[in-house]
């Protein structure tokens, strides 16, 4: 495995890369749910590339940036276990150099839902995105469903800049009581821990709903409310029930629908989603 943290190395080695090459960018501290698209990578195609880059510009200044968890040696020797080929570990001087001053956006998908609650957000992940794309040059790329609306952004940023990849998104990788695995699980208290599982629960709450007839998206945004505010730990940011392509949001569930939301426990913020129909 070989590791590199400069744009100019990483461009040499992609140039004596045979055969397809699949990408799965991190911003490190991984779990299973990573791991399995370094999987799913490995299977699809010749060489694997992982970044690991904790990216400056889709923090907010009150978001956890100087605390997000960093353990490269970690990271590094699970990705080695993982077969992976390069793992690709730039610097900020490296990807933002004095006078960086450009920026990719994705307009309507990014300014509901996530976008709403964090509204630069967004603007940070397609940007580091795209370069790391420029500098990779994949033929194929690997994100995780948790993120769906990241999912969608960046499909719609490949598809609209002409990319010549694919973006495969891949099943979210659950805790066995549920709760979505993420970097950010390592800020939660134990009590905050033991509640966390109620965003699967009201998930699952909403499939049954659909499953036995129910089309009223706000009757089943009405039963996951309840269901959620029955945990004195969470507080709710959003809960959304979308089109699985413009996010807008649904009154009558036709043929299939997003759901999904964020729920704060103290100051860790947990978003989970699934698709029905």
């Amino acid at each position: 495995m070989k590791i590199i943290e400069t744009i100019a190395e990483m461009k040499a080695a992609r140039l004596k890369l045979k055969g397809s090459v699949g990408f799965v960018p991190t911003m490190g501290y991984l779990h299973e749910g990573h791991l399995s698209l370094v999987r799913k990578a490995g299977e699809e195609n010749k060489s694997v590339v992982v970044s690991i880059y904790v990216n400056p510009t889709q923090f907010a200044p009150t978001e956890d940036l100087s605390k997000y968890p960093r353990d490269l040696n970690r990271d590094l020797s699970m990705l080695e276990k993982e077969g992976t080929d390069i793992v690709f570990f730039p610097s900020d001087k490296e990807i933002y150099p004095q006078g960086y001053d450009t920026w990719v956006t994705v307009d309507k998908l990014t300014k509901p839902l996530e976008g709403s609650s964090r509204p630069t957000h967004f603007r940070g992940v397609t940007t580091i995105v795209n370069k790391l794309f420029n500098i990779v040059r994949p033929d194929n790329t690997y994100f995780g469903q948790k993120d769906a609306q990241q999912a969608l952004v960046i499909k719609k940023m490949a598809k609209d800049l002409d990319m010549n990849l694919k973006v495969v998104v891949c099943p979210t990788v659950r805790e066995p009581d549920g709760l979505a695995m993420s970097s950010r699980n390592v800020y939660l208290t134990p009590e905050q821990r033991k509640g966390a599982p109620v965003l699967y629960k009201s998930l699952m709450l909403a499939k049954d709903l659909f499953s036995h007839g129910e089309r009223n998206a706000a009757v089943i945004l009405g039963q996951m409310t309840t269901l959620i505010k029955k945990e004195p730990l969470a507080n709710i940011d959003y809960i959304s029930i979308a089109d699985t392509e413009t996010l807008e949001e649904l009154r009558t569930i036709e043929k299939s629908a997003l759901v999904s939301m964020a729920i704060k426990f103290g100051k860790t913020r947990l978003i989970d989603n699934l698709i029905l129909g």
